[in-house]
């Protein structure tokens, strides 16, 4: 950044100053909670992250130095649950992303449980495409196996998140399949889990040293654990 643009030692000051009482404000309100999800927590909850942002940010900019802590965004956090105590239904919302990185694998794989499924001949032509193996292997498996095996398949995951909603009464037959995942209230969100290669990403900044194994050490960990004798195929055939 230029000099023209960098913030002032006072304006340095100033944002660690809003630090300082955003971690007050927080502290009061902890120790004033009402209950696990009260709304004054996570609202100061977020004042104090925004804080820190911007104390990073000016921190960085005018002295080219960063704090020794992290604070998630409000992006990042669930607002508190407002749903029922006691749900009578739930949702458990599902999305897994994967990259076709192996087509000929897929093909091949959609193709034996075509030669396994049907007669010689009928639907010769649904799993020589892509998208048309890809319906065959998602109608012959369900998705958790899909996801245990998806190398088999030549798929490559990627991100992957399962949100667990809850309501007051189970919704009417077929009142959402045309939009599975509209309309969800995140306040009714009971509890998430993400997966993410950025997640990996992160742990392998902090695992940078001197301390860390090289790739060419690990190989060699790995070149002696594991014996291509000791493998076993996996049969893709149902």
């Amino acid at each position: 950044m230029s000099d023209a643009v960098q913030p002032t030692a006072a304006e340095v000051r100033a944002a660690a100053e809003a630090v300082k009482t955003a971690l007050d404000r927080h502290l009061a309100a902890v120790e004033r909670r009402s209950g696990e999800d009260d709304p004054a927590v996570y609202e100061a909850f977020n004042q104090l992250a925004a804080a820190a942002e911007t104390y990073d940010e000016l921190l960085y900019d005018r002295y080219d130095e960063v704090t020794p802590f992290e604070i998630p965004g409000a992006e990042d956090a669930l607002p508190p649950y407002t749903g029922p105590e006691e749900p009578n239904a739930l949702s458990v919302l599902i999305r897994r992303d994967y990259a076709v990185v192996e087509p000929q694998r897929l093909l091949a794989q959609a193709q034996r449980v075509e030669a396994a499924d049907y007669d010689e001949g009928a639907d010769a032509d649904a799993s020589g495409t892509v998208h048309g193996a890809l319906g065959t292997l998602f109608g012959e498996f369900e998705p958790d196996e899909i996801a245990s095996r998806h190398k088999e398949f030549g798929l490559e995951e990627g991100d992957s998140t399962l949100w667990v909603v809850a309501s007051d009464d189970q919704a009417d037959p077929g009142e959402w399949l045309e939009a599975p995942f509209e309309g969800v209230d995140p306040q009714r969100v009971v509890c998430r889990f993400d997966v993410s290669t950025v997640f990996d990403d992160d742990l392998d900044d902090d695992g940078d040293g001197d301390d860390a194994e090289s790739d060419d050490d690990l190989e060699d960990e790995l070149d002696t654990d594991l014996d291509e004798d000791d493998l076993e195929p996996l049969d893709a055939d149902r």
